[in-house]
């Protein structure tokens, strides 16, 4: 498996977020047998799973945010993971020797799979949902006036 380095992400300029938001919008119309994409004097047919990826992508592009595109498979480094999760490095590595995530080494450093980080921040994420409810339901048990 090949190393993936998250950064650099593509980040729209104003003309590219409005060329994305008109082919967003062609794209979502066009047929949902697949596309077909003109290479000069080429024509290329694409599998019909890319159609909704690429209009996520340009409806993303449209509204100016950036995009980073990462393979499931990708193994990253403890900082590309880090910034994944909006934590330092090592608050990181203390997951990953807490067995919080999985991770392997390559020589002395480490290498966090894609797909297990993802894993890691759905079900953190779904853990805080959980936490924030129950503290909405005992605040109305409570009437706390919110």
């Amino acid at each position: 498996m090949s190393e993936i380095r998250v950064r650099p992400e593509i980040i729209p300029t104003e003309d590219d977020a409005e060329l994305a938001a008109t082919a967003s919008r062609a794209l979502a119309a066009a047929s949902p047998n697949g596309l077909i994409v003109r290479l000069g004097d080429r024509e290329l047919q694409l599998p019909k799973s890319v159609t909704p990826f690429l209009v996520h992508v340009l409806t993303e592009m449209a509204q100016g945010n950036a995009l980073t595109l990462i393979p499931t498979h990708a193994e990253l480094t403890t900082q590309d993971a880090a910034d994944f999760l909006g934590v330092s490095r090592p608050f990181l590595v203390s997951l990953l020797e807490a067995k919080r995530i999985p991770y392997h080494k390559v020589g002395t450093h480490r290498r966090v799979r894609f797909y297990d980080l993802d894993a890691f921040k759905k079900q953190n994420e779904a853990e805080r949902q959980r936490t924030m409810q129950k503290l909405a339901d005992e605040a109305q048990a409570l009437d706390m006036g919110y």
